[in-house]
């Protein structure tokens, strides 16, 4: 299918990078990492070292006439030897401290946390600019990566889907900041109409406070316009949230999924919304947000005439990488403003949103299923033997631009050093409520000259930014860049599940155990999973043996040369996730009353981010090997239970 035969809703402005001129050769993903055997050591350090003379000569040549402030008799004195030798030995600690129990997150080996092999562009970038020491927080202390910030904040509204003209974007410390951002922006937005109405009532004249909490998105930001021609922006601002507070609860509810990350909890107690106004969506078998609660949840608010502040969705919880239905979430936000409830809309997509670049062709264009589908065989996705992803899952990815901002984090998918989270809002207007530079003039032409103003973060590293504008600038942000690394993380977690399924009842020790995966499909890279032993009804003894099985596949444990794979674990209980796991235990023979009467289940947790395993010609031995090691570990522990038992009889 030809790019200019799609419909206008399937198009999204371009990469920023061919710029009409002939595609560039294609990138080599094993060239783009160290490696899990430093296989490409001697770029690296070839680079590294470059880097470092680049620096020292840097120094050396700034205004060469100035003299030497350390003299050759000062370096041979006794206390200045003592100094770097005592370097020396600190140095050396730190090296034995992170060799003997840093996580290590390269090796196809560890399957733990949201954590992988880091781009080297990005590492070397990073290095490069903290000898710099910029703070993206002043210009004047950044001239050269905070522009690169804003850049990269460009990148984030072309990836999501944004108008290039209108969205705006920059790099936070994390997901959580940019979280906070989203909410305070929501608080000071939500709130404004009201300020309006106290500083210049004719311009919302005729309008009650109900209609005023629930004017829409882009009716606030003309109001918000309106004011700056009249001169009573100052004032109107100062009427908001802004100048008093979050109004005792009168901004309405905040909207959250069951499987929101914790920030959000954070979020609402500084931001002053309060804990009460959480309101928790059910999710469904999925682990998605169950849409039909959510339409119960907002029919309530209309009957009682409750506002909604902000609806939160997410693209890759962090604990089973599910996907919410973001178009569907969008038609019902279009369903209910047209009966007078409006609200701000944020994807937490701090996870998921690198996942975009897997859907985007070389041009940026958003590819239709069946093309989408095409790319993935050549990129030998096919591999997990189920189509992928669902139509469901390239839907809620095509909608991602409807929301009013995003969170996304390129220290998770977008392989780069920490800390560099970020954000991106798609009508940069609505800096104007939280700028801090004479804030009744703002327009947004001199953001790159004053960052801090709109930002929630002080002091802050430069050198993130140089790190991920590195890691953007080499590898692009489509199927043919990112996309690649996205489609082997993806398939290969595909692969893993069809690995389980196939093993799901083995004898070890004389019992048969039971390993099911939490879910058949999972709609990212995330593989949840739990071990039983067959015919056994216990809830708790369940978790208790998934509790030993964790702990001997945790890294906590300090085996970094053992013949292991390392996990993390997580706990799927009743107060975050209400009756959606009821389903997992059912399938192993558990009755419901069990699920009543504990009220968790202990899972193990495998993040698949590496992009190692798809390309090598041990791909499906290698998942093999993980079942046999699994197999070794629960043999032990099986027996341990039994030794326990007869020595306690």
């Amino acid at each position: 299918m030809s790019v200019t035969s799609r419909p206008d809703h399937e198009k999204t402005a371009g990469s920023g990078k061919s710029n009409g001129h002939a595609a560039p050769p294609a990138l080599t993903v094993e060239a783009l990492f160290l490696g899990p055997k430093s296989e490409n050591k001697a770029f690296f350090r070839e680079r590294l070292l470059a880097i470092i003379e680049d620096h020292i000569h840097w120094r050396a040549d700034f205004n060469p006439a100035d003299a030497a402030l350390v003299s050759a008799e000062d370096m041979r004195a006794k206390a200045f030897v003592h100094t770097l030798d005592r370097t020396t030995e600190v140095l050396e600690e730190v090296s034995s401290r992170l060799r003997q129990s840093a996580d290590p997150w390269f090796s196809t080996r560890y399957l733990g946390h949201m954590c992988s092999d880091i781009l080297m562009v990005a590492n070397i970038a990073k290095m490069s600019t903290m000898l710099f020491n910029p703070n993206n927080c002043a210009y004047e202390a950044s001239v050269a990566t905070e522009p690169m910030e804003l850049e990269v904040g460009k990148d984030f509204g072309r990836l999501l889907g944004y108008d290039a003209d209108t969205n705006w974007g920059h790099i936070t410390t994390d997901g959580t900041v940019a979280n906070y951002e989203s909410l305070w922006l929501a608080r000071n937005l939500k709130s404004f109409p009201l300020g309006v109405k106290s500083a210049c009532p004719d311009l919302v004249e005729g309008l009650d406070e109900w209609q005023l909490l629930n004017l829409p998105v882009a009716k606030i930001l003309d109001l918000l316009d309106e004011t700056k021609k009249n001169g009573t922006f100052a004032k109107a601002l100062a009427a908001s949230a802004r100048g008093r507070g979050a109004g005792g609860g009168k901004l309405g509810k905040m909207i959250v999924p069951q499987t929101r990350h914790y920030s959000w909890e954070k979020a609402a107690d500084i931001l002053g919304i309060g804990l009460d106004s959480l309101e928790n969506i059910p999710v469904d078998s999925l682990y998605r947000i169950d849409l039909e609660a959510l339409r119960a949840a907002l029919d309530d608010c209309l009957a009682k005439k409750i506002p909604v502040l902000s609806l939160i969705s997410v693209v890759g919880t962090t604990e089973e990488g599910a996907i919410d239905d973001v178009a569907a979430i969008v038609k019902i936000r279009e369903e209910y403003e047209k009966k007078g409830l409006s609200f701000y809309h944020h994807i937490d997509a701090a996870y998921g949103g690198y996942g975009r670049t897997m859907f985007l062709d070389e041009e940026g264009n958003f590819m239709p299923y069946p093309e989408l589908l095409s790319r993935l065989c050549e990129l030998d996705v096919e591999k997990s033997g189920v189509a992928f992803p669902s139509e469901t899952v390239w839907s809620a990815f095509r909608a991602i631009p409807s929301a009013d901002s995003v969170t996304i984090d390129p220290h998770k998918m977008g392989y780069v050093p920490y800390a560099a989270g970020g954000i991106s809002v798609r009508d940069k207007r609505i800096l104007g409520l939280v700028s801090y530079s004479a804030a009744y003039v703002f327009d947004g032409k001199d953001i790159e000259l004053n960052l801090a103003s709109v930002i929630l973060e002080g002091s802050k590293s430069g050198a993130s930014a140089a790190g991920v504008w590195a890691a953007h600038q080499l590898v692009p942000q489509n199927i043919s860049g990112y996309g690649q690394i996205m489609a082997r993380s993806l398939g290969g977690a595909r692969h893993f599940v069809k690995t389980l399924e196939t093993v799901r009842e083995f004898d070890v020790a004389g019992k048969t155990i039971v390993c099911l995966p939490l879910l058949s499909e999972p709609d990212f890279n995330i593989v949840c999973m739990a071990f039983n032993y067959k015919g056994n009804t216990s809830l708790a003894k369940m978790n208790d043996f998934n509790t030993k099985i964790y702990a001997a596949s945790s890294y906590s444990g300090g085996r970094m040369y053992t013949e292991d794979w390392i996990t993390s674990h997580t706990v799927l209980e009743t107060a975050s996730y209400g009756n959606a796991p009821l389903d997992f235990i059912k399938k192993f023979g558990l009755p419901e009353s069990e699920w009543t009467a504990v009220g968790q289940v202990v899972v193990l947790r495998s993040c698949v981010l590496h992009p190692w395993m798809a390309s090598t010609p041990n791909y499906p031995q290698a998942w093999q090997t993980y079942v046999e090691i699994m197999k070794d570990k629960i043999e032990r522990i099986v027996a341990d239970e039994d030794l326990h038992n007869a020595t306690t009889a």
